[in-house]
């Protein structure tokens, strides 16, 4: 996304950020939840990124909750110790895009992170208290990989038990071509009925005792909501009737799918 010209990433000053609040909490002062828009702001430093919590509670001293972006790898050092100064000042959960749980999809497709370091960035934001919405990308590693991505992806979230859990389809706003060079050209993307048995595959392997599972972005064709394990079994059954039965479970049209 900072390809684009009016993208460029950087990091903003204290004082802008002090700034902004300031004038913020006048124009809204009851404000109880933020979220640090836009990028990964999981990408500052323990100093820095303290800095701007310390800033929202100056500003909004009765702040509730405060949310931001996380990729595994900006959580590599920092401490569980710093991690908790940061739940104490109010950040109480993350977004953490792990996409995959297979190492083979995670290099084709050059995401930067593995299967332990997920693990390992996942496993610190439980032990220091702040909650994790894990992001999934639905056939992301095509009609080869389909399998492989759906049953390593359940185990790793069967071994950090994060609090929430979401599928996303993935989709090619610049083209299939320029995506599928990661896969030596071998890429093949997953049809409508495809992407419910890769996703019926994830689900049936997930052994989670208290997450909350959503599949409602508006890339999915069929939304699932549920808690795990409660709901695994119903959540199971609407994929299959979507599978076997089509028109029966309604699925979201290509032109509500719009991003």
């Amino acid at each position: 996304m900072y390809t684009a010209p009016q993208k460029k990433f950087r990091v903003k000053p204290i004082d802008e950020v002090d700034a902004e609040l300031s004038r913020i909490s006048k124009e809204m002062p009851g404000l109880t939840r933020i979220f640090l828009a836009d990028g990964d702001a999981m990408s500052l430093s323990y100093r820095r990124m303290k800095e701007v919590l310390e800033c929202i509670n100056k500003h909004y001293p009765n702040i509730e909750r405060v949310t931001a972006y996380c990729l595994p790898r900006n959580l590599k050092n920092k401490t569980v110790e710093q991690l908790a100064e940061f739940r104490e000042l109010g950040l109480s959960m993350v977004y953490v895009g792990c996409e995959s749980g297979d190492d083979v999809v995670l290099e084709k497709i050059n995401k930067g992170e593995t299967y332990e370091t997920s693990k390992d960035a996942l496993t610190k934001l439980k032990q220091a208290g702040i909650k994790s919405s894990v992001m999934i990308l639905n056939g992301l590693g095509g009609r080869k990989y389909s399998e492989q991505h759906a049953v390593n992806t359940a185990k790793l979230m069967n071994e950090t038990q994060p609090e929430f859990v979401s599928t996303l389809v993935v989709s090619f706003p610049m083209g299939e071509e320029r995506f599928r060079e990661g896969f030596g050209g071998e890429y093949e993307p997953l049809q409508q009925m495809e992407l419910f048995q890769e996703i019926r595959t994830l689900i049936a392997n997930f052994e989670l005792e208290n997450t909350v599972f959503r599949s409602d972005h508006a890339s999915n064709y069929l939304v699932l909501k549920g808690d795990l394990g409660a709901d695994k079994q119903k959540m199971l059954d609407k994929i299959d009737l979507a599978i076997n039965k089509p028109g029966v479970i309604p699925l979201r049209q290509e032109w509500q799918r719009g991003l």
